[in-house]
Order: C-alpha cells, then structure tokens, then sequence
C-alpha cells in the first residue's frame, strides 16, 4: 500500500530526496506520492520533518 501525503506538507522536499524509487513528485499545492512507482519503504515517513506521510488506507 503506497503512502500519502497529508495537507501538512511544507513543500520543504526533504521525502522527494530520499525516496529511492522516485516516486514522490512535487504536486499543487503539495508533494504527491504515485502509488505505483512506491515500494512501501517508508524512508519518506522519517525524512519529513512536519509528519506529513502516513501508511495508505
């Protein structure tokens, strides 16, 4: 199950850069997760500083 970002996101970029399947893209007006490109890592969820990202439903 992919994660998602949250309307908290800051827009800092700090998940984009650690996500290692590049699947985080910046959206408007935040960060947006592609679903099929996740890999359900979750290094994103410990690289935002605003607990933006959570565990899909």
């Amino acid at each position: 199950m992919a994660h998602v970002i949250s309307d908290k996101c800051t827009m800092c970029g700090s998940c984009k850069e650690t996500c290692p399947s590049e699947a985080i893209n910046e959206g408007n007006p935040k960060f947006v997760i592609d679903a099929d490109k996740c890999v359900d890592c979750g290094l994103c969820v410990d690289a935002c500083p605003v607990e933006a990202i959570s565990p899909g439903a």
